[in-house]
């Protein structure tokens, strides 16, 4: 695809910057990018537990978690977030708890891939946490719900949208409804809610380091699926 990819549509680099990368000149960008060897990671996983409480209703009644396929999730008491968002004319507070080692992670991918948010979410809940989590400005891109495909109840991340070469595409997801149309390009994790010890973020960095050297990503990914 050319420049009518999606993410060209939905959002240009320099918007998404955040203002600790604002000093970073142009050609240091430019290096960057050569060194990643342009790979493209797209990026799920960092946004799956939303608890939501209305500001107008009891202080103890709580609307169930909100998620991207309509999953519910189990209430959040330690969230490291909180992000007010009108839902349906009412503000509701939204309670985010971040999955641990996920600050690493975001920073490790950002040296070695461009990378993209990619979520079924809907941008209204979805944005503001990502300006919350993406300190750095690693998240090159955003996209949501809108730049999804409806197909058979779920919201799919339609990869061949992007205007990328697949070959160079991954896709971080915990649901294989999201990559249905590129199971190849998947690097699958497991969903999260509140286990405190979880390290998958952090144990995924050194392949993810070795895949960054490679030209071709079916390899390496057709070989992590069959462990």
């Amino acid at each position: 695809m050319d420049s009518t990819s999606i993410i060209t549509q939905v959002s240009k680099e320099d918007e998404i910057i955040s203002s600790s990368q604002e000093k970073v000149s142009q050609s240091s960008l430019s290096l960057k990018k050569q060194r990643s060897r342009s790979f493209f990671n797209s990026f799920l996983c960092c946004f799956r537990d939303y608890n939501v409480e209305s500001t107008n209703s009891n202080s103890n009644a709580q609307i169930p978690t909100l998620e991207e396929n309509g999953s519910i999730a189990k209430p959040i008491n330690n969230a490291d977030f909180i992000v007010p968002v009108e839902i349906d004319g009412t503000v509701h507070q939204v309670y985010v708890l971040k999955r641990p080692h996920v600050d690493l992670f975001l920073q490790k991918m950002g040296q070695l891939f461009e990378c993209v948010l990619f979520t079924a979410s809907l941008a209204k809940y979805a944005d503001p946490v990502a300006d919350l989590l993406d300190r750095w400005g690693v998240f090159r891109a955003r996209l949501f719900r809108e730049s999804c495909v409806f197909h058979r109840g779920n919201y799919v991340k339609d990869l061949s949208r992007l205007g990328r070469d697949l070959s160079k595409v991954i896709i971080v997801d915990n649901s294989p409804a999201s990559y249905i149309f590129h199971p190849e390009n998947a690097v699958p994790v497991q969903s999260w809610f509140d286990d405190m010890s979880d390290t998958e973020l952090f144990d995924l960095i050194p392949f993810f380091e070795g895949l960054s050297k490679e030209e071709d990503v079916y390899s390496m990914l057709q070989n992590l699926r069959g462990r």
